[in-house]
């Protein structure tokens, strides 16, 4: 069945900031405090879409959620008019605050986890938002997901967005960011492979590091919701000492696309056993790249974002992928003599690497792969979804010039307190979604 892989990356939300609110991500951690720029942080997101766009590969777009999240305020307290819920919580409990002001949904590989039509049982496209348990400002992202997803993939015939999973600490479902998928090309039938940190009801190991935020419980129901027939579905546990470097979520050490999967030999906790039960569970030829310890150590995978790149097929040239990488790579020669010698060889699919700016979202944690979602659809169900959230030249210039209009280019924690922010994103927010043809979409529309 003839099928692309459409790239859906999220686009930054005013209120980008550097909360450090994500314990387990090193990035994060230490630029707390920092002042952001959410003006130049939307513009490298875009830079990078009109690169994928470049290489031939269709990007789609997902609008930032509304932030402050006021309605999250009002349950825990606060009333009188939204300005005021923001100034009394604010002066009430800045890291609250913080946490219901995080732009973190801008990393979409967050927002869901996505099988095509090809692997499931009823021939639909499934998708599930991720429930995002593990942090209060990633979880009150679940509904909203849920929301915008069944208003692009409404099509009944061709899509099923379920629920998201029951929000309990330990049942945490992560998303994409916790899921791969191998297969010959991306119309045809393959592999997703589900990497899980724990159990939901483990008791937890108290000298660890860092807890693991997807449950195997919750990677299962995923697996069953969507009609993940006998030999579709793998599932293999994050290496407890890639979560305590820093890999909160396996796309820190592992990205796969069509049948190559690149990856740290520390991704997995049963190591070689992880990587020889890949391509055996595979009835095509899967490609390995497993980048030694000795070769890259986890450390400087971890700080560079080495695998949290973009792996891409290239419309036109089979068999040839694109890595876009981060420029922070540059700065770890083991990084970036290992991303050299795979072009170099000749003996891997990856023949070409390109390097993009995304600082902003690196200090918060997120590379290039964090930014986006991958959704393959044949042509059928790309002409069933909803709005226009497809990107072309003309489409992409009008976001670099609203964003250019309605960003501040300097945002401090003290600024989340300030009602005006959360009016200058409001009336961002109300053009955006008739710009993307989206409709009323969010809460303050249809107040």
């Amino acid at each position: 069945m003839e099928a692309e892989e459409i790239n859906f990356d999220g686009l930054v939300g005013p209120t980008h900031n550097f909360g450090g609110l994500s314990l387990g991500n090193v990035a994060s951690i230490a630029s707390k405090g920092r002042a952001s720029n959410p003006r130049a942080a939307a513009l490298q997101g875009l830079a990078k879409m009109r690169l994928m766009m470049g290489l031939g590969v269709p990007q789609g777009i997902l609008p930032p959620h509304e932030r402050p999240h006021v309605g999250a305020l009002r349950r825990l307290g606060f009333s009188g008019t939204d300005g005021a819920i923001v100034e009394a919580a604010f002066k009430a409990d800045p890291t609250l605050l913080a946490n219901l002001s995080s732009a973190s949904a801008m990393w979409t590989a967050n927002a869901a986890t996505v099988s095509p039509s090809a692997d499931t049982e009823d021939g639909r496209v499934h998708i599930t938002p991720a429930n995002l348990a593990a942090k209060l400002h990633r979880s009150i992202e679940a509904a909203f997901s849920t929301r915008l997803l069944r208003a692009i993939f409404a099509d009944p015939d061709h899509f099923v967005v379920h629920d998201f999973l029951p929000q309990s600490g330990k049942f945490g479902d992560e998303g994409a960011a916790n899921h791969m998928r191998l297969a010959p090309n991306h119309g045809a039938p393959g592999v997703e492979i589900f990497v899980y940190g724990r159990s939901a009801f483990d008791e937890g190991a108290p000298d660890r590091g860092f807890e693991p935020r997807q449950a195997l419980e919750a990677s299962q129901a995923v697996a069953r919701l969507h009609g993940l027939g006998e030999g579709k579905a793998l599932f293999l546990q994050q290496a407890r000492q890639a979560v305590d470097a820093g890999a909160f979520h396996n796309d820190v050490v592992a990205v796969a696309n069509g049948p190559v999967l690149f990856a740290h030999e520390h991704a997995f906790e049963d190591g070689e056993a992880s990587f020889e039960a890949i391509p055996a569970a595979c009835s095509f030829n899967a490609s390995l790249i497993v980048a030694r310890e000795a070769e890259v150590p986890l450390t400087e995978a971890v700080r560079s974002y080495l695998f949290n790149s973009q792996l891409v097929s290239r419309p036109g040239k089979p068999g040839s992928m694109t890595l876009t990488l981060p420029e922070d790579v540059k700065s770890s020669p083991a990084a970036l003599a290992f991303a050299q010698g795979l072009v170099a060889s000749g003996t891997t699919p990856i023949d070409e690497l390109i390097f993009v700016d995304l600082r902003q979202s690196m200090w918060n944690g997120g590379g290039p792969a964090c930014l986006r979602l991958r959704i393959v659809l044949t042509g059928a169900e790309r002409d069933a979804m909803q709005g226009k959230v497809l990107l072309d030249e003309i489409l992409l210039a009008r976001l670099e010039d609203w964003v250019s209009r309605h960003y501040r280019d300097r945002l401090t924690g003290a600024d989340l307190g300030d009602p005006a922010l959360l009016e200058e994103g409001r009336r961002a927010l109300d053009e955006l979604s008739g710009l993307l043809g989206l409709g009323s979409i969010y809460p303050f529309q249809r107040a």
